[in-house]
């Protein structure tokens, strides 16, 4: 006695349209995901300064910025807000010597903006010997 299978002989098509675009979506997940941690967790070095004497004997201009963002030229505050008014006070002090060097100390606490401020209108009054006042590392100090 012979068993015959009565299956029929159906094609089985399993569609993997879906598949694919489940893992096209899992795939572009994990790859921008994976280029933000990877920016967050960039190492940066920062520079230090030295410690060499400078040329001290030509009175240097200061500008000053306090962690509030209210700027000094000399010893004096600039009353007012806007770079026009940071601009008028330079140029007071510094008169027409536009090759005087000019150092800007700003507190670590300072917003940035507020640094660049500053070094665009000494800029725009045509200042180039600019320079950043900090505090010199500690011999010893973790690189």
């Amino acid at each position: 006695m012979r068993i015959s299978n009565n299956r029929r002989g159906d094609d089985f098509e399993i569609n993997v349209i879906p598949l694919i675009d489940v893992l096209l979506t899992l795939l572009m997940f994990f790859v921008l995901t994976s280029t933000f941690v990877q920016h967050s967790r960039l190492q940066v070095t920062l520079p230090q300064a030295s410690t060499q004497d400078r040329d001290m004997n030509a009175p240097a201009l200061t500008v000053m910025i306090d962690r509030d963002g209210r700027f000094y030229v000399g010893s004096d505050e600039v009353l007012g807000e806007g770079i026009e008014v940071l601009k008028q006070a330079i140029a007071r002090h510094a008169g027409d010597d536009r090759e005087r060097q000019v150092t800007i100390r700003a507190d670590a606490n300072t917003p940035h903006q507020d640094v660049v401020t500053a070094m665009d209108a000494l800029g725009q009054l045509g200042f180039t010997r600019l320079s950043i006042a900090t505090t010199p590392s500690k011999p010893g100090a973790a690189q």
